[in-house]
């Protein structure tokens, strides 16, 4: 096939120049928005036929629908971005969506800290005046592992349950870690401080 000629024309503001005809270029032109359209096309069919199951599957693993259409939209997003690099479309989305609801329970997590954090804080900052300051220095030289439900239980007033909903242990545990904190306590304070326990 021959290319297609240059045929001089006169162009617009009296300037003379070779003028193409729609040839090759043109063509390549709509072919290229037929494949735009398509892809669009195809993205939509998939987000009609995914979005709900991958939103569900979400769902069950965050406890909230909010986060879990969040989570969602950001893998389509993502498969959005990279579309025609991807080969496996559903793959990648439910890829995708583990890898963002594995960093939401990382955020969770790190949010739960900076509580326990600030409420261990809080039951320091809330304890009486009238308490024995040799007492509340022995308490704040525990171990953390045994000082956070000690000031949670003893000065905060909290009961078992409570401590060991905010600290993340088991009940078995914290009242273990209680135990361990008085004998800690009372072996430093002697016999005649019997009365923390």
């Amino acid at each position: 096939m021959n290319p297609t000629p240059t045929v001089p024309a006169r162009r617009p503001c009296g300037l003379t120049g070779p003028v193409r005809s729609a040839g090759p270029a043109g063509q390549s032109r709509r072919a290229r928005g037929a494949v735009i359209r398509s892809q669009e096309r195809a993205a939509s069919e998939l987000f009609a036929a995914l979005y709900p199951r991958l939103a569900g599957w979400v769902r069950k693993l965050v406890d909230d629908d909010g986060t879990a259409h969040e989570i969602a939209s950001e893998a389509f997003t993502r498969l959005w971005a990279r579309w025609t690099k991807v080969e496996e479309p559903s793959g990648f989305l439910y890829v995708t969506a583990a890898n963002l609801v594995r960093d939401h329970w990382r955020r969770l997590e790190r949010e739960r800290r900076a509580l326990r954090r600030v409420t261990t804080e809080e039951a320091v900052k809330q304890q009486p005046e009238a308490t024995d300051p040799t007492v509340r220095m022995l308490v704040q030289s525990l171990p953390e592992r045994l000082r956070n439900p000690a000031l949670l239980y003893y000065y905060a007033d909290l009961p078992v349950r409570e401590v060991a909903a905010l600290l993340g242990r088991r009940e078995g545990t914290v009242k273990a870690d209680l135990h361990a904190a008085r004998e800690l306590l009372r072996a430093k304070l002697g016999e005649h401080h019997d009365r923390i326990s």
